[in-house]
């Protein structure tokens, strides 16, 4: 009852979190109120919650990884890839060999092998814990796209280096050869099973649905099963869990386009996956929070390993912690951005001369860590091969909760003056791409109601009684031609069982034509996901 009772009190906190921050008259971040929470519930109960390394790793990164390369736009990440790229891995590999042997260094009593894994976990960003930040002050839609692609990668990138990491600490001895061979086997094979679980599951989905129909509550679970399946087999067989789990969250929507599922299915399933992530994120930050409180009280102890006894020299540790990945990042950014303009240069196209110091801080200040590095931090073993405590596991936590602290509290401040009347690069205008989408799955419709129109003339005779009813709905989709947003007409539940079955029709023809567009990467993914939407909230509409 007791870690029942804790479970429900963490759950709470990570609801009454959203609203209070919301409350409050400055923005704080959402993060840092459920780590406040967490650490009133730590404070007000002797009891804690008893985090299982593999068990934490296992409920918390696959469904989050999974989400985050699903949701990501597809098309906007290729075209700033190079970037990406940059930032995901070569950011990622300087962090943990710079931070780390600058954490040896700065704290000799830290093997190396266990700073290498504490630079492993502070390497990923958290563009949730950004958004939350700059929620009054909103962060460009190209930054966040970069920002989204760098956490997705940087996130698979980070956790890799940090099982490299973990096994040199547990053996006492480091290949670099045998590194290399195994990451290849890591990242080839964990891709392969999370392309492959993706794609098996969704075809035997549409298999079924075409011969039994469709049922949304399976579907959502089924849905949900994907990324715990795909980690789970690839860890059996010793491959990248959290590599297949990305893996199979970006297949997963090109599998939903191939595969489509009932406007309920997606809607119904969207929700809970949003309720998910909000959820699982919500209670890394507020386990941290109730964690803190024993992390604090065990701080003498702590500092002793490190050869001092004030407790303040672990604040001093994270602060210069936080200045190094602040400095790497920022010299990185600049680099590439600077790389990025003379390639510009070099092809003749017109831009800016010389990086923006502006953005280039507040590139830098938005790689804020967050739920990622916390849940990696925390899958520390809790004891080395030969049974003995696993070398400065407490010491690492305190540092990398304190680094997610500070960062958070840092970017808070930062973000939203650097943000403030920011020019960054222009942006290709979806408007036209948008409306030109709109006009060929009307003008889809209309030929489909058309058809029907003639085949139930045909089959049933009152061509005149078909007639008005499919001109009343071809009105509205010609009118979406001509207004391009005009209004549709009131409530289509009076307007009577033959005037939904033409607007059945046309909505079908309409996400016929989506598809063809979409497959022949005519529009990008954010416009249909746009356009999905709106014609998933027709047909739950006209199925009421």
């Amino acid at each position: 009852m007791d870690v029942i009772s804790v479970v429900l009190f963490l759950l709470l906190a990570v609801v009454v979190s959203g609203a209070l921050s919301r409350m409050m008259p400055i923005s704080i971040p959402t993060p840092l109120v459920q780590i406040a929470l967490g650490a009133i519930i730590g404070l007000s109960t002797s009891h804690r919650v008893a985090l299982d390394p593999e068990i934490f790793l296992l409920l918390f990164l696959p469904p989050l990884l999974f989400l985050d390369g699903w949701r990501i736009p597809k098309d906007e990440l290729l075209k700033d890839a190079s970037t990406v790229v940059e930032l995901a891995l070569g950011l990622v590999l300087t962090t943990v060999i710079g931070m780390g042997f600058f954490i040896n260094w700065m704290i000799p009593a830290m093997p190396l092998a266990v700073a290498f894994a504490l630079a492993a976990v502070v390497s990923p960003t958290d563009p949730i814990a950004v958004s939350a930040i700059a929620a009054r002050v909103p962060i460009p839609k190209r930054m966040m796209h970069i920002l989204e692609g760098e956490s997705l990668l940087n996130d698979a990138s980070g956790l890799v280096c940090l099982r490299f990491a973990i096994a040199a600490a547990l053996t006492g001895s480091f290949s670099a050869g045998d590194a290399a061979l195994n990451f290849l086997w890591l990242a080839f094979a964990g891709i392969a099973i999370g392309v492959g679980v993706t794609l098996v599951v969704s075809r035997a989905k549409a298999w079924v649905t075409r011969r039994w129909g469709e049922e949304t509550g399976s579907q959502i679970l089924v849905s949900l099963l994907i990324p715990f399946g795909s980690y789970i087999l690839a860890e059996h067989v010793h491959a990248s869990g959290i590599l297949a789990a990305v893996a199979a969250g970006v297949t997963m929507t090109f599998a939903e386009i191939s595969r489509e599922a009932m406007a309920e299915t997606r809607m119904r399933r969207n929700s809970v996956w949003d309720t998910i992530q909000f959820t699982l994120n919500g209670i890394i930050f507020v386990l941290l929070g109730e964690q803190l409180p024993g992390i604090l009280a065990e701080a003498k102890r702590t500092v002793a390993l490190t050869g001092h006894t004030e407790p303040g020299w672990l604040a001093l540790y994270t602060v210069a912690i936080v200045v190094g990945l602040a400095a790497l990042r920022f010299l990185w950014v600049w680099l590439s951005l600077r790389f990025t303009i003379l390639r510009n240069q070099y092809r003749g196209v017109d831009g800016p001369r010389r990086p923006n110091w502006r953005l280039v801080a507040a590139t830098s200040f938005a790689g804020v860590r967050g739920a990622i590095t916390l849940a990696g931090v925390l899958t520390l073993p809790l004891a080395l091969n030969d049974g003995t405590p696993f070398p400065a596991r407490d010491l690492a936590i305190f540092l990398a909760a304190g680094v997610i602290i500070l960062s958070l509290i840092l970017a808070s401040v930062a973000l939203p003056l650097l943000l403030k009347n920011l020019d960054m690069p222009a942006e290709a205008n979806k408007a036209a791409e948008e409306d030109a989408a709109r006009i060929v799955t009307a003008e889809a419709a209309i030929q489909a109601i058309e058809r029907h129109q003639h085949d139930l003339a045909e089959t049933h005779g009152h061509a005149e009684r078909y007639a008005e009813a499919g001109a009343r709905v071809m009105d509205l989709y010609r009118e979406r031609i001509e207004a391009l947003g005009a209004a549709e007409a009131d409530s289509l539940r009076t307007q009577g069982a033959l005037f939904r079955d033409f607007r059945m029709v046309g909505v079908a023809a309409e996400r016929a034509a989506l598809l063809t567009l979409l497959r022949s990467r005519k529009i990008g993914s954010e416009v249909g996901r746009k356009l999905t939407r709106e014609l998933d909230l027709s047909e739950a509409r006209l199925r009421t």
